[in-house]
C-alpha cells in the first residue's frame, strides 16, 4: 500500500540477517564445544593409557603389584579428595560472589602493573597445591581476570609460595639462602604474565 511504513521486502530481510547471526553465533559455540570435548577426550585417552601401561608394567614384575599401587593410588585420592572438594566449591563461589566489573577493573586485561602486582602477592600468599590452585584460576579467568595478571598469579604461587617458604625452604636451606633465592624470583611472576599475554595473542 502507498504511503504504508510496513515493507514486506525490507521486513523479510531484517529476518534473513537475524537468522544468518544467530546460527553463526550457534555455531561458534558448537564449534567451541567440540574442541573443549575433543581436548577432554584425548587427555582422558593418554591418562588411560599410561595407567594401562603402568598397570602392565607393574603385573610384569610382580602380579601383586597392581593390587598394591591401587591401594596405594586409593589412599591418596582420598587424603587429597577434602581439599579438592573444597577447592572446587571455592571456585564455584567466586564466579558468584565477586563481581565480573570489580574482577575485570583489579585483574582484568586493562588493570596494567596494578593488576600484575595484586595477582603476584595473591599468588604469593595463597597455601594449597596445583589440585586447589587451578580450579581457582580456571574460576578467575571465567570470571574477568586477565591472561597476564592469572600467569603472574600462578608463577608466584609456584615460586615465591610464602607457605613452602616458611614450612620447607627455610628449615632445610637456611634464612639466608632462601631470601637470596625468594629475592632473586620476586620479578619472574610479573615477567612471566607478560610474556604469556603476549606469546598468547599471537597463537591462532
Amino acid at each position: 500500500m502507498k504511503g504504508s511504513s510496513w515493507c514486506p521486502s525490507r521486513n523479510g530481510e531484517d529476518w534473513q540477517i537475524q537468522g544468518a547471526k544467530r546460527k553463526k553465533h550457534e555455531t561458534r559455540i558448537t564449534m567451541k564445544g567440540s574442541k573443549e570435548v575433543k581436548v577432554i577426550n584425548i587427555t582422558s585417552l593418554i591418562m588411560f593409557l599410561m595407567a594401562g601401561g603402568l598397570t602392565m608394567l607393574a603385573y610384569i614384575k610382580d602380579p601383586n603389584l597392581p593390587l598394591e599401587g591401587l591401594k596405594d593410588g586409593g589412599r591418596l585420592f582420598l587424603d587429597i579428595l577434602p581439599a579438592l572438594i573444597l577447592a572446587f566449591i571455592a571456585a564455584g563461589m567466586i564466579g558468584k560472589v565477586l563481581p565480573r566489573e570489580l574482577m575485570t577493573r583489579w585483574l582484568g586485561e586493562g588493570s596494567g602493573i596494578r593488576g600484575l602486582c595484586i595477582a603476584t602477592v595473591a599468588g604469593t600468599a595463597t597455601p594449597g597445591g596445583p589440585f586447589v590452585q587451578f580450579p581457582i584460576v580456571a574460576a578467575l579467568l571465567k570470571s574477568g581476570a586477565g591472561i597476564a595478571p592469572l600467569m603472574a598469579y600462578i608463577s608466584a604461587w609456584s615460586l615465591l609460595g610464602f607457605n613452602r617458604f616458611l614450612i620447607y625452604e627455610v628449615p632445610l636451606l637456611g634464612w639466608k639462602l632462601s631470601l637470596s633465592r625468594m629475592a632473586a624470583s620476586l620479578i619472574f611472576p610479573i615477567i612471566i604474565g607478560l610474556l604469556t599475554r603476549v606469546i598468547w595473542v599471537r597463537i591462532p
